[in-house]
């Protein structure tokens, strides 16, 4: 087994090798403008192109599904092999020679034969599920509607009380127990060897293609120790962050009606398909994350046409909290996001025997937006008979407000907000607008300070929104056109220019805390991985946005045209600022007695007539 490749290894393969190179033997790439190529994603389907590769910069991008990174991200996805196999790839399509440090790589194994194991596990837990012993685990199913049919459809099984069944079954079919091991199915503890799965119902977890990468198990014996679900641990194979139990079944029907249900378990997931609702998955022991979130945008694609997702919450402490982080992330999906709550709280597989299939389906079409949801949230436990009261909840709520990027639903939520707490939509107007000040001045002052830790990111919870720049708005399209300039032609500029642009240009949230990384790392302005520094100085929800603008084609077709451009772009963006320091001059200008202050007045006059000088030799 090889050993553990060095850092500078990896550096080195990964400046050697030509991405574009790489990239292109799978898909046809086309000159798309200076140091960009154009071709059709390999990740979602699509008609027209909207993936790019940056030769030059060493990264990818796509605009339709937001799929992004480097030559090893890149073979890692396509051909889902792991960093190290992808580093490997890369080094012998140089002839680079690998210097292996000593010791060995978890990540070093045969996938095929893991899955394999899997499968033959799943075989022989469904086969089991027929035993006389199995007849507590089929009660279980028969007491929430669930036949033998359904059974068959999940692929669900029984995992004998024994401690060493399904490992003593799968050894005489020729795997090791160190396959076994690896893949979660046989624990080594305290020089131990046993079956991880006993005297459980199993459901076996599939990817998308239908391959068993795990399983979950619940209790059903009350002499049970272990926790009412269990799960396959991390493995080589299954990584619980990305995992959607249900999309084997599901993917077909998401992509047709362009629809997601997000359910809680196994047995709501049942519920939902076997009522009809064939669009459900759900999470595997796991709270949705950004992974999920990526996954679920991959199948909608880039079309035009409208999708949405929908999440079912248990009405309890701990539902209303997931519905809550699930709102934080809903601006991630290029879709329109619901909360469905069932009758009385009841969740789908709980509904289904209490009132039929039919209730399901009624569960989900009465969905509300997850915006109004939220909006209800924060409310609650205000007392909205007295102003002070109605004042509070509204305050409350308006950072829901502020995290909508679309101005239309904005305005139509202020008029929503206004109702619920009887205020003026004026009053709700107010309040938002002193919350996006306090969100960009907090925003404009942790880049600053140099809040955003590199190395160590902060936790999703703990990391600040950035709703997406309104494109629609002269001032933020050419905000944009400047960061291009930035991140794509960082030598055109001097330090000067970008302590100016990058301290006084940007309004727009995420584009300054951009504008801040760019300015912190403006000293490797000439190295070749100069977009890793800016990633690397920004939080993690903003590097699709970086790359998507890195990416953006501009309007020249030559070096020189590209130079011409910048500077261009260059002097508007410091003129602009200069004409809006002259509007403030001038409103401070005004304010001035000239006859009790002469002195302050006409220092005022003076500089004003000086930075009119200046704003006339940009012209």
């Amino acid at each position: 087994m090889a050993g553990r490749i060095p850092q500078r290894d990896i550096e080195q393969i990964k400046q050697r090798i030509s991405i574009a190179d790489v990239v292109g033997e799978y898909v046809q790439l086309k000159l798309a403008g200076v140091g960009s190529l154009k071709g059709l994603c390999p990740f979602h389907d699509e008609k027209s192109p909207s993936f790019n590769v940056r030769g030059d910069q060493g990264f990818y991008h796509c605009f339709g599904c937001g799929e992004g990174g480097d030559v090893y991200k890149f073979l890692q996805k396509l051909e889902n092999i792991t960093f190290y196999e992808a580093v490997e790839k890369c080094a012998a399509k140089i002839s680079y020679q690998i210097q292996y440090e000593s010791g060995s790589r978890d990540d070093s194994v045969n996938r095929g034969r893991l899955l394999a194991a899997n499968e033959a596990a799943a075989k022989f837990f469904a086969e089991q599920l027929n035993s006389a012993e199995a007849q507590e685990a089929r009660n279980f199913l028969s007491t929430r509607n669930f036949d033998k049919a359904a059974a068959e459809l999940f692929g669900i099984g029984y995992a004998p009380k024994s401690w060493t069944a399904l490992t003593d079954h799968l050894k005489a079919q020729g795997f090791t127990e160190e396959e076994l091991i690896k893949v979660d199915l046989l624990v080594a503890k305290e020089g131990k060897r046993y079956d991880k799965f006993r005297g459980r119902l199993i459901w076996p977890i599939r990817d998308a293609t239908n391959a068993v990468i795990g399983f979950g198990a619940r209790k059903i014996y009350e002499d049970d120790p272990l926790a009412k679900y269990i799960n396959t641990s991390e493995t080589p194979v299954y990584h619980k962050s990305q995992v959607l139990y249900g999309l084997d079944l599901a993917k077909k029907e998401i992509v047709q009606n362009r629809q997601v249900v997000v359910v809680e378990g196994y047995t709501d997931v049942m519920a939902c398909h076997l009522a009809g609702i064939k669009t459900a998955v759900a999470t595997c022991g796991t709270a949705f994350g950004d992974d999920h979130i990526r996954r679920i945008n991959q199948l909608f694609g880039s079309s035009d046409q409208a999708a949405s997702v929908i999440f079912t919450f248990d009405p309890d402490a701990a539902g209303q909290k997931a519905a809550m982080r699930a709102f934080e992330s809903s601006s991630k999906f290029i879709a329109s996001t619901f909360v469905a709550i069932g009758p009385e709280g009841l969740d789908p597989c709980d509904l289904r025997i209490k009132q039929g299939d039919q209730a399901i389906a009624n569960m989900i079409s009465s969905r509300r937006p997850i915006y109004e949801f939220a909006l209800d949230q924060k409310i609650s436990g205000h007392d909205l008979t007295t102003y002070p009261g109605r004042l509070s909840a509204a305050t409350a709520a308006v950072p829901v407000l502020a995290k909508l990027s679309d101005l239309g639903a904005r305005e139509q939520y202020v008029r929503i907000l206004a109702a619920k707490v009887q205020l003026s939509a004026d009053e709700i107007n107010r309040l938002l607008s002193q919350e996006l000040t306090r969100q960009r001045s907090q925003a404009v002052q942790s880049s600053r300070r140099g809040d955003y830790d590199p190395v160590e990111p902060a936790q999703a919870d703990d990391q600040p929104e950035f709703p997406a720049p309104n494109l629609n708005d002269a001032n933020t399209r050419f905000e944009q056109e400047v960061l291009a300039v930035l991140l794509q032609i960082p030598i055109a500029w001097n330090q000067e220019q970008i302590n100016q642009v990058c301290g006084e240009l940007f309004a727009a949230l995420s584009y300054n805390v951009i504008a801040q990384a760019v300015r912190a790392s403006a000293a490797q302005l000439a190295e070749p991985n100069w977009i890793d520094r800016i990633l690397q100085n920004t939080p993690d929800p903003l590097h699709s946005l970086i790359r998507s603008i890195a990416a953006k084609p501009l309007p020249v077709s030559s070096a020189d045209q590209a130079k011409d451009y910048a500077e261009g772009v260059i002097n508007a963006a410091i003129k602009k600022i200069l004409v809006r320091d002259r509007a403030a001059m001038i409103s401070a200008l005004a304010l001035i007695d000239k006859e009790s202050n002469p002195e302050q007045h006409g220092k005022v006059q003076r500089d004003l007539v000086s930075l009119e000088e200046k704003i006339r030799a940009l012209a």
